[in-house]
């Protein structure tokens, strides 16, 4: 009998994985807005939270290789209720998530439309993020044959078609004669250490989470405790260098005081090819990237929604919750999941600007899910101490100590960036918009915690599955 393993993940395989699920351009504008300053930012969120979040899930998920992720860890350290929490809440910041990178979208289709005006325009931002992402919703109801296509389409024309675009773009700029916007010397890549500067890297943070989803396929590869950390490693080289490249490339071109946190990439193409004559180029590259736009967020769509249907097989979620369609899809959770998205798509309306909208949901996002990892590192802690027995193909290095060092690391940061995340940036431009920020903030977060305890204790015998 052969003893070779059977669906091994090569390395390159599972770096492919986490590129296509940390990689979104729709981050490069706000980077961009700190110069060189970027490089500094980028390297210490990914020494401070990529990696200790990175070792944490792949020997959690290595230990526990069962489908469910987040819920599986949890419920294994603290019980099935707040398994079910933390599920709850991964799957919810993504409801603040999905109108950031939509937003982005709309202001693509604004230059493919030919109006740049029409991308700082909240009606029709708010109008796009809720025809699109029902659009999107619909097509998952295909089932996963659909939605991987899609994935595809996603994946090259929405990161990397956009991402070689950008740098050449920028390089025709720099060999066109016309100046850079931003200096390269030693102290312009240290930045100053103010409250500002602070904030903005809490939200990096964000641009980086998700790595623990293909924590999952960790046991997938011949060497895990070897090959693991070797894509881990690739694979932050690979996303830290687009994100770097791609915001310097923008802030080469583009002054940061006039840089839209959502349209900052059609702005650099039309700043350049319309200084060359060449204007009629951006149409034709708005079309290259909204569908990949679109793309990306169809694939998150249906994916934190499955981790929550997990959860039923423990009886935690109503009935009407639990029904998938003949393709296998939960398509009652998507529904109620594009309900809630349509109503919080309407913060466009109400802050001072465009930006200033991305910003506010972008934070709550960011503090929705530090949460949830903070459930992930309290877990791994645990799990290291009651159930050392479990066999993990790959072990954070150190043992306990490792283990308490590494975990440490993360849980001091997640509490930071959430302190810090309560202090407004500066796109909050009024009055009225620092305290919409605060409250939206501090009621956002009650109410999306306060959810999951409400629904589990009124958790019926009914709701557990027939087996």
């Amino acid at each position: 009998m052969s003893n070779k393993k059977k669906g091994i993940l090569s390395v390159f395989g599972l770096v492919m994985i986490n590129v296509a699920l940390i990689c979104s351009l729709r981050g490069l504008p706000l980077m961009a807005e700190y110069g060189t300053s970027i490089v500094f930012f980028l390297l210490l969120a990914a020494l401070l939270f990529l990696l200790p979040t990175s070792l944490i899930s792949a020997e959690l998920a290595t230990g526990w290789p069962k489908k469910g992720g987040i819920y599986v860890w949890v419920k294994e350290a603290f019980g099935p209720k707040w398994g079910f929490v933390a599920t709850w809440l991964q799957w919810s910041q993504n409801l603040v998530f999905y109108p950031t990178a939509l937003a982005a979208t709309a202001a693509t289709l604004a230059y493919l439309f030919g109006s740049a005006e029409l991308a700082n325009n909240p009606y029709y931002t708010m109008l796009v993020i809720i025809v699109v992402y029902w659009g999107a919703t619909f097509w998952n109801f295909k089932g996963l044959k659909a939605s991987s296509a899609l994935t595809n389409i996603g994946t090259i024309s929405g990161v990397i078609v956009p991402f070689i675009v950008i740098l050449i773009t920028a390089a025709v700029w720099i060999l066109a004669g016309n100046p850079s916007e931003i200096s390269f010397n030693l102290q312009s890549f240290i930045p100053e250490f103010n409250t500002q500067n602070i904030v903005f890297f809490s939200g990096i943070i964000l641009f980086f989470a998700g790595i623990e989803v293909s924590a999952t396929h960790a046991q997938e590869v011949e060497n895990p405790q070897k090959d693991y950390p070797k894509a881990i490693f690739i694979s932050a080289i690979i996303i830290i260098s687009i994100f770097l490249l791609g915001a310097l490339s923008i802030a080469i071109i583009l002054p940061a005081n006039e840089i839209s946190l959502t349209a900052g990439i059609m702005q650099t193409f039309m700043k350049v090819y319309g200084e060359l004559g060449l204007k009629w180029i951006v149409p034709i590259l708005a079309l290259l990237a909204a569908p990949g736009m679109i793309a990306q967020v169809s694939t998150w769509i249906a994916g934190p929604s499955k981790s929550l249907l997990r959860t039923a097989d423990d009886g935690s979620l109503p009935k009407f919750f639990q029904h998938t369609n003949k393709n296998d899809v939960q398509t009652h959770i998507l529904i109620f999941q594009g309900i809630i998205v349509s109503v919080i798509s309407m913060v466009f309306l109400f802050m001072p600007s465009v930006s200033s909208s991305f910003w506010i949901l972008s934070a709550l996002a960011v503090q929705l899910y530090l949460i949830v990892y903070l459930f992930m590192y309290f877990s791994a802690i645990k799990l290291k101490y009651t159930r050392d027995y479990v066999h993990r193909s790959f072990n954070v290095p150190g043992g306990k100590i490792g283990m308490w060092i590494t975990a440490g690391v993360g849980i001091l940061t997640a509490i930071f960036a959430i302190a810090i995340g309560f202090i407004p940036p500066q796109p909050i431009e009024s009055a009225q918009g620092l305290t919409f920020y605060h409250l939206f903030l501090v009621f956002g977060i009650l109410i999306m915690c306060a959810m999951p305890l409400v629904v589990y204790h009124f958790r019926k015998p009914s709701w557990l599955p027939k087996k």
